[in-house]
């Protein structure tokens, strides 16, 4: 039965309303039993309701009446005969009301690109379905499919949007500071690793049996980047445990934007390993190597402040936010290389007695503070709140939690199906790749056309360094200003200065209702947002001056 013949309600049981074998709609009275149903439907704020087939739009404007102004309505549809239908049905009511829309049940992906696109982030707390027609048994599965990945994606933008609050002002203090970085440093961009393939090296526990059993296979070449067949990029946690076996990478990769990783670094200072730097990786971290630092960006929210770098000419390499540095080592490999990705070490998953490798500061502390009250075993942190026992690619039992099994979630989401990534088989978490034995992967490592590709760090030009300087004075003069309209020394349109709040976005978009908005704030009569924005001022005017004597310019 096609659209047409449903809406003139013809079908072969005479007039009841059957399609594809299912009945979609009582025979008796379906508009009352659907309004009915949304009007005794519990109603919540900041819901998103979705509504699977909706066929004529029974009951949506009674659900619409009682909707509160922060909630919305998602009618979706997976049978392109039935959104015709729908779409032809429900022209009025989409009309009439922003907070309703009808859309295609195809790529959970794009339906939740979709709901952002619509609506903003951090707009609904929560998903509900409500079925008000039978339309929603033709494809149950693919429906359910879809809220759960609805509810996955909401849940994931409030989680980051917690991460922004933490860690958002300390993100951009990084940033700026590592703006002095610039004249004396590269891009990801100078570096090439040509066909060679590559070995990316996180530092769960099966790093161990990995580097083991790759030295039987290389031997001494192993350890030396001007003679194995292939490259090595490791995260920084790794580089204790590479250290240990007199292992050099060709590329470090830095993220962590706290103090917490300097650890990592212990033993290998000045030893002249090429380091891969997030803008926003706390500054110490790009100093300690002593070797040739690329600069790179993740943008972890929208701010003009990337656009007007990008503008100078000054935005770094820019890669996409994947949280994880693993995740990220991963996204170089593929950038710099068109050779074979292998991937080692980067299990997202732990045992009641190994959290990281051998030599990893993890490992290393809990061998520090072992005694009579301490014991090897961390058992304690195997039974905290919120950890998941998952199976690993071996079969064995293994633990995760929330976080490690998201990172795990979006590897797969980001590199699964990639034909030249593989990962090793072990007692990490399948990753959604192609498995590899040991054996396998020194066949593929050792099939490498040559060496790595630094490009020759051109000399600090003064050009360059004025450069620079003549942003962040820029940014200084902005602040200053924004600091006197704050403080009344100067009057302007409240349209002009919401402009320059819009500018200086990086004051405000950590703040708990801005942080993963998309750019939403507060408008700008509101004096308690006012007032937060002018506590921030005077740190940056600070940071930048301190940026400015860096680059040996004078303030």
């Amino acid at each position: 039965m096609t659209g047409e013949q449903l809406r003139s309600g013809e079908g072969p049981e005479g007039g009841s309303f059957f399609y594809k074998g299912k009945t979609l709609l009582s025979r008796k009275d379906p508009k009352g039993q659907a309004e009915r149903i949304a009007g005794l439907f519990p109603k919540s704020k900041r819901t998103l309701y979705v509504c699977p087939s909706p066929l004529y739009g029974y009951g949506l404007g009674v659900l619409l009446q009682s909707l509160d102004p922060d909630s919305a309505v998602l009618c979706v549809e997976a049978d392109e005969g039935l959104l015709d239908l729908s779409r032809l049905s429900m022209e009025g009511l989409l009309r009439e009301n922003p907070n309703l829309r009808l859309a295609y049940a195809g790529e959970e992906a794009e339906l939740c690109a979709y709901v952002r696109q619509i609506w903003g982030g951090r707009r609904f707390r929560r998903v509900e379905i409500l079925r008000l027609s039978g339309g929603w048994q033709l494809f149950p599965e693919t429906y359910d499919s879809l809220v759960n990945s609805l509810r996955r994606n909401i849940n994931t933008d409030w989680a980051n949007a917690m991460t922004l609050v933490k860690l958002g002002r300390r993100y951009i203090r990084n940033a700026l500071r590592n703006l002095a970085l610039i004249p004396k440093t590269q891009t990801i961009s100078d570096v090439s690793f040509g066909r060679s393939p590559v070995l990316v090296l996180g530092a769960g526990p099966s790093l161990d049996g990995l580097l083991e059993g790759l030295s039987r296979f290389f031997g001494g070449a192993l350890g030396d980047p001007a003679k194995r067949p292939f490259r090595i990029i490791c995260v920084d946690t790794a580089l204790p445990s590479l250290k240990a076996r007199n292992l050099a990478p060709d590329l470090a990769v830095i993220l962590e934007s706290q103090q917490w990783n300097l650890g990592d670094f212990i033993g290998s200072g000045g030893s002249r390993i090429p380091a891969a730097m997030d803008l926003s990786a706390l500054p110490a971290s790009g100093e300690i190597l002593g070797g040739p630092v690329f600069l790179f960006v993740t943008p972890w929210t929208s701010l003009s402040l990337f656009k007007r770098l990008q503008g100078a000419g000054l935005l770094p390499r820019t890669m996409a936010p994947l949280g994880s540095v693993g995740l990220t080592a991963t996204a170089l490999a593929r950038e710099l290389s068109s050779g074979p990705i292998v991937t080692g070490g980067l299990d997202f998953s732990f045992t009641l007695d190994a959290y990281h490798a051998r030599g990893t500061p993890g490992h290393l502390n809990r061998l520090y503070r072992q005694n009579r009250f301490h014991s090897l075993i961390p058992g304690g942190g195997a039974f905290r709140r919120g950890v998941l026992k998952k199976t690993a690619k071996s079969g064995a039992a293994v633990l995760s939690d929330p976080a490690m099994a998201s990172y795990r979630d979006l590897f797969e989401q980001e590199f699964a199906g990639e034909e030249r990534i593989y990962d090793l088989a072990g007692p990490g978490l399948p990753l959604g790749t192609v498995p590899l034995s040991l054996e396998k992967a020194g066949e593929i490592l050792g099939g490498g056309p040559g060496p790595a590709f630094f490009r020759p760090a051109p000399p600090e030009t003064e050009s360059r360094t004025r450069a620079v300087e003549a942003f962040v004075r820029g940014e200084r003069e902005a602040l200053f200003t924004l600091r006197k309209i704050l403080t009344g020394e100067i009057k302007v349109p409240e349209e002009s200065l919401g402009e320059l709040l819009d500018r200086q976005d990086y004051l405000w978009a950590h703040f708990p209702d801005c942080a993963g908005t998309g750019g939403r704030r507060p408008p700008p009569g509101d004096l308690s947002f006012l007032k937060r924005v002018r506590a921030e001022i005077d740190p940056f005017i600070r940071l930048l001056g301190r940026v400015l004597e860096e680059l040996g310019g004078s303030y």
